[in-house]
């Protein structure tokens, strides 16, 4: 068995590639039952966010092969097994392989236990840091989860990679200062208008990305803010926690109009607002500057609205300057995380080393009580026959005893005479020897 990794992010493409291979939420499910149906493929999580499309699975790659973290990555089965995940993901979303094989990166074993500690820490997000990430890589692990195609060994890096980032958060400041995608959207609004507190906001969506960027414009004094949502309970429940107001998506033309500021971050897989009526919006406005955020992928505002006099369009790609302004606290923090994720990835190979044991100790333990069970049986007749007991345990004592070092001594012997001096080294260790002798 192997892990492998297929992936693409924001540092191997840009938002317009990351737009074709994405994953909506509703397609998820239908994607990991038809990656299972790979050959030599067990397990499956797939990760897609507004900056990564990531495939993690457990291969097998038959008999002596992957099983150490050492083996060279060009090994001809791990090839095919990186090709056929090539193929598979160019094939679902109908892309060229070739287009696609420039943009992916390919991990496996240790080095997939690895990124996926880095990413579910934030140290290879754009926003250094960022903690949403974490919550999507459990939402993700929670649908294959739920599919019944996540439990062995990949379950296990996924599970170690929440320990570890709960670790990195609670031992370094990497979380402390207010750092995100939303974050950087209003930092760079008030760099674009010099007094925020008396201008209107409309916020398109109500997930966890829309919530911070309500919670830090309110901090930075925004008091008129408007929520739109496909539902408006939603949207509604997200307002009152600000007192803003909740309107459905069919409103936002007339919101428009009064907003100053407008941010969007939905699941949409078409764009919700569109040249026309953000030119309308602008004229009715009499050119007051409007400045739009559009933090989803695939977008929710077309590109061509940034071709508009006086809308200011930015989307997640063009806030990176902005981004890496409000990290540079963190590079310390991110030093330390890289070190706990390194003990952590460490600590996870020791365990699966320790894994590869239990079915020698299964099998020598099950032998071991076949020869117990034989020489107490063996005992238990003697002593129905009358013959003294303590004749009787001295007799299952030595019988026990013999049986348990009859196959290790003929073996010690056939290794000693064949000069494999190896074997009786480790046969001192294993049996602490030299630890009885003393």
């Amino acid at each position: 068995m192997a892990l492998v990794l297929l992936g693409i992010n924001h540092n191997t493409a840009n938002i317009d590639f990351r737009e074709r291979v994405a994953f909506p939420p509703e397609k998820v499910a239908d994607a990991i039952q038809r990656a299972t149906a790979l050959p030599a493929l067990d397990e499956v999580v797939i990760v897609s966010t507004c900056n990564r499309t990531e495939l993690y699975a457990q291969v097998d790659l038959g008999e002596g092969a992957g099983g150490e973290s050492d083996v060279e990555p060009e090994d001809k089965q791990l090839r095919e097994q990186e090709l056929r995940l090539l193929d598979w993901l160019s094939q679902y979303h109908g892309l060229d392989r070739a287009e696609v094989q420039r943009c992916t990166y390919f991990h496996w074993q240790q080095d997939v236990v690895r990124h996926l500690m880095r990413v579910a820490c934030g140290l290879d997000s754009m926003v250094l840091g960022e903690p949403q990430i974490l919550g999507q890589i459990k939402s993700a692990y929670a649908v294959s989860k739920e599919m019944g195609v996540v439990s062995g060994t990949l379950g296990r890096a996924f599970q170690e990679a929440f320990t570890i980032a709960k670790q990195v958060r609670t031992d370094t400041a990497i979380g402390e200062n207010p750092v995100s995608v939303a974050y950087a959207a209003v930092t760079l609004a008030e760099q674009i208008f010099s007094n925020l507190a008396s201008l209107n906001a409309l916020l398109i969506g109500a997930g966890r990305t829309i919530e911070l960027v309500a919670r830090h414009l309110t901090d930075k004094g925004v008091k008129h803010i408007v929520v739109a949502n496909r539902t408006l309970q939603n949207a509604v429940e997200l307002g009152e926690k600000f007192g803003a107001a909740g309107v459905l998506l069919s409103d936002i033309p007339e919101q428009l109009v009064k907003a100053d500021i407008v941010v969007s971050s939905t699941n949409s897989q078409l764009p919700l607002l569109g040249k026309g009526a953000v030119e309308s919006a602008i004229k009715r406005r009499r050119h007051k500057p409007m400045l739009l955020v559009d933090l989803a992928v695939p977008r929710d505002i077309e590109p061509q609205v940034g071709e508009i006099a006086d809308a200011y369009l930015y989307s997640v790609d063009d806030i990176r300057d902005v981004i890496e302004d409000n990290v540079k606290s963190r590079t310390e923090a991110a030093a330390q995380a890289a070190s706990i994720i390194e003990r952590g990835v460490q600590e996870y190979q020791r365990r699966l080393r320790s894994l590869n044991a239990v079915d020698t100790l299964r099998a020598f333990r099950e032998k071991a009580e076949q020869l117990r069970d034989r020489e107490v049986e063996k005992a238990l007749r003697a002593l129905e026959k009358g013959e003294a007991p303590a004749q009787v345990m001295e007799a299952l004592a030595r019988g026990l005893t013999n049986k348990l070092i009859h196959s290790p001594s003929v073996q010690m012997k056939k290794a000693s005479a064949d000069g494999r001096d190896e074997v009786l080294l480790l046969t001192r260790e294993l049996f602490d020897l030299d630890g009885a002798t003393e």
